[in-house]
């Protein structure tokens, strides 16, 4: 199976992002693990990923995003067709009440197991719960993104978002702020993965 490991650079002022750090870590034997770094910015992020999808026709796709301020792995359950950004993306951008593509549609499920990821990631001792709501910056403009496309293009490609917390090292300066070492979100989303690619 050849899944595809879509993960944010970092943004909002942050030098680092969880989620590319725990993709590039991340092992699974068994799986054609491919890894990419999506830019932080809305619609490059889409025209990216679609083009990699396009490029090596993965059987999934998981997007990793950073969620700071949550203390568990969060997938998502849907995607909304709105941008409402509240901190500029990486290249300034800061749309406000837009559709990510006028006359489509209200919102998009995730097609991955993401209950199942849940149960399997609480069998191990790791903080889960489904999330249903992705935001309105970059996270969800992706998800959606990849959806929509998958579906106008009639692929058989599952796909979906799961979003992780900042490292300890990223909540120094912030008070009370929740965080997960990097080995917990790196072993979170191998997890996830062999949940995907049924091998576990």
């Amino acid at each position: 199976m050849k899944i595809l490991l879509c993960a944010f650079d970092p943004f909002g002022g942050e030098s680092i992002n969880p989620a590319l750090e725990a993709v590039r870590a991340a092992k699974v034997d068994g799986v054609e693990l491919v890894k990419t770094e999506i830019p932080t910015v809305f619609y490059k992020s889409i025209k990216k990923a679609t083009a990699i999808i396009d490029e090596i026709s993965p059987d999934a796709v998981i997007m990793i995003g950073q969620a700071g301020g949550r203390a568990q792995i969060t997938p998502e359950r849907v995607a909304i067709n709105i941008s409402d950004a509240n901190i500029d993306d990486n290249e300034g951008n800061r749309p406000t009440d837009e559709p990510i593509e006028s006359g489509a549609p209200a919102a998009y499920f995730s097609t991955l197991p993401i209950k199942a990821i849940v149960e399997k990631l609480k069998a191990e001792n790791i903080p889960a719960a489904v999330s249903n709501s992705a935001g309105t910056f970059v996270c969800n403009h992706l998800m959606y993104g990849v959806l929509r496309h998958i579906e106008k293009n009639s692929l058989h490609t599952m796909a979906g978002f799961i979003h992780i917390p900042y490292l300890p090292e990223q909540t120094v300066n912030k008070e009370n702020m929740p965080s997960l070492p990097l080995e917990v979100s790196t072993k979170a989303i191998e997890i996830a993965v062999r949940t995907v690619a049924g091998l576990i």
